[in-house]
C-alpha cells in the first residue's frame, strides 16, 4: 500500500510539471527554421565578438601591469640623480689614484711575485718533508695519525684552514 501510494504522488508531481511546461511554452509564439537559423548566426556573431573583446582587455591588462611596474618620471629622474652622484664619486676617485706619486714600479712587482714564488715553493717543500717524516713515524705507531699530532701538539695547515696559494 505504501508504494501504491508514492507511484501516485510521483505521478501527480509528472502531471503537474507537464501541465506547467505546457502553460509556459504557450505563452511564446513558433519560431521557423529561418528565423532560429538567424538567432543562431546573430548568437555566434556576438560570441565571436566576446571573445575579440576579451582577448583586447587581457592586452591591456598586461600593458596596465607592465606600466605599473615601470618606474615613474619622478622615479627615474631621482635615479639618474643617484647615478651621477655615484659616477662623479668613481671619476674623483679615480683622478686621485691616477695622481698618486706612489705607484709600484713593474721592477719592484716582479720582484715581489718571484718572492712569492719562492716562499710558495718553500712552504711546499717543507709540508712534504713534515708529511713524509709523520709518516715514517705513523709506521710504527699504535695510534692513529690525529692522535699522534694532538699528542706531539702538531697544528696542521688544514686544523687552521690555510689553503695553500697556486704558484
Amino acid at each position: 500500500m505504501i508504494c501504491f501510494e508514492l507511484r501516485v504522488v510521483n505521478i501527480y508531481h509528472m502531471v503537474v510539471k507537464i501541465n506547467v511546461l505546457d502553460c509556459l511554452q504557450a505563452q511564446f509564439a513558433e519560431v521557423s527554421e529561418a528565423d532560429l537559423k538567424a538567432i543562431d548566426s546573430r548568437i555566434s556573431d556576438l560570441s565571436t565578438q566576446v571573445q575579440a573583446i576579451s582577448q583586447g582587455c587581457r592586452q591591456l591588462d598586461a600593458e596596465l601591469k607592465e606600466l605599473n611596474s615601470s618606474l615613474t618620471t619622478e622615479e627615474m629622474m631621482s635615479e639618474i640623480q643617484e647615478l651621477k652622484a655615484e659616477c662623479s664619486g668613481y671619476s674623483e676617485r679615480l683622478d686621485k689614484i691616477k695622481s698618486a706619486t706612489n705607484h709600484v714600479t713593474p721592477e719592484h712587482k716582479e720582484k715581489v711575485y718571484k718572492e712569492r714564488h719562492l716562499y710558495v715553493k718553500e712552504w711546499k717543500k717543507r709540508k712534504r718533508l713534515a708529511s713524509d717524516m709523520m709518516d715514517s713515524i705513523l709506521e710504527g705507531y699504535p695510534k692513529t695519525k690525529k692522535q699522534f699530532l694532538e699528542e706531539v701538539g702538531v697544528e696542521t695547515d688544514e686544523d687552521c684552514k690555510v689553503t695553500m696559494p697556486s704558484t
